[in-house]
């Protein structure tokens, strides 16, 4: 639970297509079970009800679209947690009952009816109605995300026709998030990939050598996963670094930096989150480095 929430359940489009698919599902789920219910008034046609039905429900869809908008924001100021997370949905529901019941016994004025007892019922239906297709939507963009990754993976370990002898890994190959193939760049080339929102910039250096970026919808967390074992380390949560490309790693206060051998170049930093991750892979190098080197001279 408490785990790093992926960045794909609150992602703009994430978040707008939860809220839309919520809404439809609670409209058919509601409809379905007004007949069997004592507290529901929903009405539809040219009814006095009918106008109390269509406030509420702008004002419930309303109160989704500010808290999902508020959810998005809160994303990029501080990561979240799978806690987080279902217990910003629960709330979500809490409210839109307490609406509910506020309605039902002070403005419709429903006879015998408590607070308690309207409450109670909301909350019962009011969770199958948004917290079913929150359910649904969460597995649905979590495959979405999965699919996406597992594409972008064999394709990175085909080696096209008649290129028998080439690594894998000389070149990196992307795709934006509907599958299609945009971009494919030598990892030589390659300095470090920048994450914009829902999409992200790709730092590299064309055949004359001068510094280009592209840019195309992707996550960086599908790009961290897909080339997870090779040079591209994640050293920050915006940033995914080509160590190969690293002419110095220093550290000032409290934080280590990488400066790329290209000087036009920002230096990244690096978090204390991917610390240990960057750190590894320069000990391993001079490991190995040292390993080769009593090799060739065994005394």
């Amino acid at each position: 639970m408490k785990n790093k929430l992926p960045g794909y359940l609150v992602g703009k489009n994430q978040l707008i297509g939860t809220v839309i698919f919520s809404v439809l599902f609670a409209l058919i789920f509601l409809n379905v079970y007004i007949p069997f219910s004592d507290t529901a008034w929903f009405r539809l046609g040219n009814t006095y009800m009918f106008l109390f039905t269509a406030g509420f429900a702008f004002i419930s869809i309303l109160i989704l679209v500010v808290s999902r908008t508020i959810m998005y924001h809160a994303s990029k100021l501080f990561e979240q947690t799978y806690f987080t997370y279902i217990l910003w949905c629960v709330l979500e529901v809490v409210f839109i009952c307490l609406f509910y019941t506020f309605v039902t016994v002070d403005i419709v004025g429903q006879e015998g009816q408590s607070w308690m007892r309207v409450y109670l019922r909301s909350l019962l239906y009011g969770s199958i109605s948004l917290i079913i297709p929150y359910v649904i939507a969460g597995m649905y963009f979590t495959i979405e995300d999965k699919n996406r990754t597992i594409r972008l993976m064999n394709y990175s370990n085909s080696v096209p026709d008649g290129q028998s002898g080439r690594k894998p890994e000389d070149k990196i190959t992307l795709f934006d998030n509907t599958g299609a193939l945009k971009l494919s760049v030598r990892t030589s080339d390659l300095y470090y990939i920048e994450s914009d929102d829902n999409y992200i910039k790709v730092w590299y250096s064309d055949a004359g050598g001068e510094m280009k970026t592209y840019m195309l919808r992707c996550r960086l967390k599908t790009v961290e996963q897909s080339f997870m074992g090779g040079p591209l380390v994640r050293c920050h949560r915006k940033y995914i670094a080509n160590l190969d490309k690293v002419k110095v790693l220093r550290k000032d206060r409290d934080l280590y930096y990488l400066d790329m051998d290209n000087d036009a170049l920002i230096s990244l930093p690096v978090s204390k989150t991917y610390t240990q991750n960057v750190l590894s892979h320069f000990t391993e190098g001079m490991k190995e480095a040292c390993a080769a080197g009593t090799r060739e001279n065994p005394q």
